[in-house]
C-alpha cells in the first residue's frame, strides 16, 4: 500500500540524502493504517514540487516522543549532537503535548527506494 505524507524541505532533503532513517509522527488514525512493507511517498512542502518514495521497514510505537528519543539513537533522525531537550522541544513545535497524549507516537523506520 502507498501512503502520502507532506514533509518540510530540510527533513525531506535529509531523507533524500540518506541521513534521516526514522520519520517521527503521531500514532493517529491515518498512521495506524501503515504496515511494514508498505511504501510512503513524501511530498516536499510547502512547494509540493518534489516527491520521494521509501519503504517501511519497521514501526515502533511509544507513549511519548521522549521515550522514542531515549530508545533510538539521534543519528537515525539526522540529529547527531542534539540534546534530549532540543529533540523533544523541536518536536513540540510540530505536534502539541495534547496530541501526543491523545495518540501516542510512532517511529517509522524507512529504507530508500533506489
Amino acid at each position: 500500500m502507498l501512503h502520502k505524507m507532506g514533509l518540510y524541505g530540510e527533513y525531506f532533503q535529509s531523507i533524500k540524502d540518506g541521513k534521516k532513517k526514522v520519520e517521527v509522527r503521531l500514532n493517529d488514525e491515518k498512521r495506524r493504517q501503515i504496515k511494514v512493507g508498505d511504501f510512503i511517498e513524501f511530498i516536499k512542502v510547502p512547494e509540493q514540487d518534489e516527491s520521494l518514495k521509501v519503504r517501511v521497514m519497521e514501526l515502533r510505537i511509544y507513549d511519548t516522543f521522549k521515550e522514542m528519543y531515549e530508545d533510538i539513537p539521534f543519528e537515525a533522525f539526522d540529529c547527531e549532537g542534539w540534546s534530549m531537550e532540543e529533540m523533544v522541544e523541536g518536536t513540540y513545535q510540530i505536534y502539541t503535548r495534547e496530541q501526543e497524549k491523545q495518540w501516542g507516537t510512532l517511529a517509522i523506520i524507512i529504507s530508500h527506494m533506489d
